[in-house]
């Protein structure tokens, strides 16, 4: 579990950060799962756009996402999802 100042942290860098998956029309699916599994491993931090036509709603799938892979929802925003998860191999994001 975070804090709200780590949360705030984790907002701020994510602001500049692109979207990098997109939720689409099948919704939360094992392979998106294990994308985006792949994608905290690798970066800890990663925006993912949720699209009109995936039937989701933004933090649903965001809950959904987090409990699946153990992962932090730092903030939804619009269609904007921003999930953190410290890397099990090389950790580079210090919290405050």
């Amino acid at each position: 579990m975070i804090t709200s100042k780590q949360r705030a942290y984790l907002r701020g860098m994510a602001n500049d950060y692109p979207a990098i998956l997109q939720v689409g029309k099948g919704g939360v699916t094992p392979n998106l799962l294990k994308t985006v599994s792949d994608a905290l491993e690798a970066r800890e931090l990663i925006k993912l756009h949720i699209l009109e036509n995936s039937g989701e709603d933004p933090k649903a799938a965001a809950n959904a996402l987090a409990s699946e892979l153990g992962a932090e929802v730092v903030a939804v925003t619009g269609k904007k999802v921003v999930l953190y998860r410290a890397s099990s191999q090389k950790p580079v994001i210090e919290l405050p």
